[in-house]
């Protein structure tokens, strides 16, 4: 008898005020990256290619580009450098899809990760509905605000 992995999937779909090669770059670079989720970001978003981003400090979140499709799909590997009781997580071993849709003159963003369990799956669809609202308002040329979880807020 196979062994199964119970996989808990979180996802998003998201209506964004500008165009799919606008929100493809708060995606890939990192100084676009680091104005809705993280203080520090390195990635290189080409398949084998680094995702690195330190989200809060002493979290930081490590993977690897799967598939990079610009500006309309982007795979990456998932996981914490420094894994908590909470979400146990290792680098890289969970994966992230995003898909890129144009509508109108925005984008409808559709998001996936795939996760272990139910509990990483709570834990994470808290902080991607957090980041993700970010990423709205900082695609559509807005500022999101310093972010309360740097400062302990939330």
């Amino acid at each position: 008898m196979e062994a199964t992995t119970e996989l808990t999937t979180v996802e998003r779909e998201l209506s964004i005020a500008a165009s799919p090669e606008t929100v493809w770059e708060f995606l890939v670079d990192p100084d676009k990256a680091v104005r809705w989720m993280g203080t520090k970001a390195t990635l290189e978003p080409r398949p084998g290619g680094l995702y690195h981003c330190e989200v809060i400090p002493g979290h930081v979140a490590k993977g690897e580009f799967v598939e990079v499709d610009r500006p309309r799909r982007i795979v990456y590997t998932w996981g914490w450098e420094k894994s908590s009781q909470e979400s146990a997580i290792a680098p890289g071993s969970t994966r992230i899809e995003i898909e890129l849709v144009p509508d109108g003159d925005g984008t409808t963003l559709r998001f996936r990760h795939d996760l272990p369990t139910a509990t990483a799956a709570e834990s994470h669809a808290r902080g991607w509905d957090h980041y993700l609202a970010r990423l709205v308002i900082a695609a559509r040329g807005a500022d999101p605000g310093e972010d309360p979880w740097l400062s302990g807020q939330m």
